[in-house]
C-alpha cells in the first residue's frame, strides 16, 4: 500500500522540504508526497526537479478548493495563513483523489531515518493519529504550546477521521493566530482534546516518532547495528526546530531554548546538515542563483552569542530538572 502523504512549503523552505522527500525515499518507503507550493516560485523549481512519487498542487488551486480558506487570508499573517491552510491539505487531498482512502499530513522541517511504516501499523484500525511532544521535564513549562505536535498526522477515510477533520478546519478558519488566547495557538493546541472529544484517535507512542529538541533528552539516542535508537525503538523521524539554512554548509542548527546532547548533535543532527547541503546543490543544478532562505554564515561574533546562550539554556535546564 502506497502511503499518500501531504505537506506545504514556499521557497524559503524549498531545501528543507527536498531533504525531507529524498530521506523518506532512502528509508524505501511507499509512499507518494502532494508537495503543496505556496509561491510559484517553489512549484516551478521542485517540478523542474522532477523529483520521484512527488506531485505538487499550487496555492490557487488549494484556494479555489477551499474558498473559505482563501477568504481569511486577508486577516493572517504568512505564519498564520500556512496553519490555517493545514488541515486543507488532507481535505484537498481526499476531495480530489477518490481513490485515497488515507492522507499523512507533514510538517516540512523533518528528516526520515526509517520507514514510518511501524507508526501506521501502531494505530492499528484508529480513525486518526496525532503525535505528543513528549516534553522532556525540563520543558514541561512549553506544554502551553499544546499536548501534540501538528508534525505528523494520519487522517482516513471514514466517519470518524472526517469528522476530526472538517471540525479542526472549521475551527482554524475561524481562529489561528500566532498567540495563545482562550486556550487556542495557532492551529495546534485544538488537538487538546482530541481523544476526548473524537471516537477512534490514537495517540502514537513509538518514541522514534517525533523526537525533537524539545523531547530527546530524556531518552538515550545511540547507535546500534547502523540504526539510531531513541530507547529501544528505532528513530522513525526527527523534527529541526528552526534550523537556518546557510551557504558554504555552515547551517545555524542550535535550537534557540534548547540543548542538545553530542549523541543527537553526531547521529542526528550532522546527517541533516549534510541532507541540507545535497538539496541545496540539487536545486541549484536548476536554478543556479537560488537563495531563498538560505542566508549567510554568522558572524564570529554571533556565533560566540549563540554558544553562550546555549550554556544558559543548559544551565536552566539543569536547574528544572534538580528541582522535578
Amino acid at each position: 500500500m502506497t502511503r499518500q502523504l501531504c505537506t506545504l512549503f514556499d521557497s524559503n523552505y524549498l531545501v528543507k522540504a527536498v531533504a525531507m522527500h529524498r530521506s523518506l525515499l532512502a528509508t524505501g518507503a511507499d509512499v507518494h508526497l502532494t508537495a503543496f507550493c505556496f509561491d510559484d516560485d517553489a512549484k516551478r523549481i521542485v517540478d523542474r526537479l522532477a523529483l520521484p512519487r512527488f506531485s505538487t498542487v499550487s496555492l490557487h488551486d488549494l484556494e479555489a478548493f477551499d474558498p473559505e480558506l482563501a477568504g481569511v487570508k486577508h486577516d493572517r499573517t504568512p505564519t498564520e495563513y500556512c496553519w490555517t491552510a493545514t488541515p486543507a491539505l488532507p481535505r484537498y487531498v481526499l476531495g480530489t483523489r477518490p481513490d485515497v482512502d488515507e492522507v499523512t499530513y507533514l510538517d516540512a522541517d523533518l528528516l526520515f531515518f526509517a520507514d514510518p511504516e511501524p507508526l501506521f501499523q501502531e494505530m492499528g484500525d484508529a480513525s486518526v493519529l496525532i503525535t505528543p511532544h513528549r516534553y522532556a521535564p525540563e520543558y514541561a513549562h512549553l506544554i502551553e504550546n499544546g499536548i501534540y505536535n501538528v508534525q505528523f498526522l494520519v487522517f482516513r477515510r471514514d466517519a470518524r477521521g472526517t469528522e476530526a477533520l472538517e471540525w479542526w478546519h472549521d475551527r482554524c478558519i475561524e481562529w489561528c493566530y500566532y498567540r495563545l488566547e482562550d486556550g487556542k495557538l495557532g492551529d495546534q493546541k485544538y488537538l487538546d482534546d482530541w481523544p476526548e472529544r473524537f471516537a477512534g484517535v490514537h495517540v502514537l507512542a513509538h518514541k522514534g516518532g517525533g523526537l525533537a529538541p524539545w523531547n530527546a533528552r530524556q531518552y538515550a539516542v545511540r547507535r546500534e547495528r547502523g540504526r539510531v535508537l531513541v530507547d529501544e525503538d528505532p528513530l522513525i523521524f526527527f523534527h529541526y526546530h528552526r534550523v537556518g539554512v546557510r551557504e558554504r554548509g555552515r547551517h545555524d542548527w542550535r535550537p534557540p531554548g534548547f540543548e542538545v546532547q553530542g549523541a543527537v548533535r553526531r547521529l542526528v543532527y550532522r546527517p541533516y546538515l549534510r541532507a541540507l547541503d545535497a538539496a541545496l546543490a540539487e536545486i541549484r543544478a536548476v536554478e543556479p542563483g537560488f537563495r531563498a532562505g538560505v542566508e549567510e554564515p554568522m558572524p564570529r561574533r554571533q556565533i560566540a552569542r549563540q554558544r553562550a546562550a546555549a550554556v544558559a539554556a543548559r544551565l536552566l535546564a539543569a536547574g528544572r530538572r534538580s528541582h522535578a
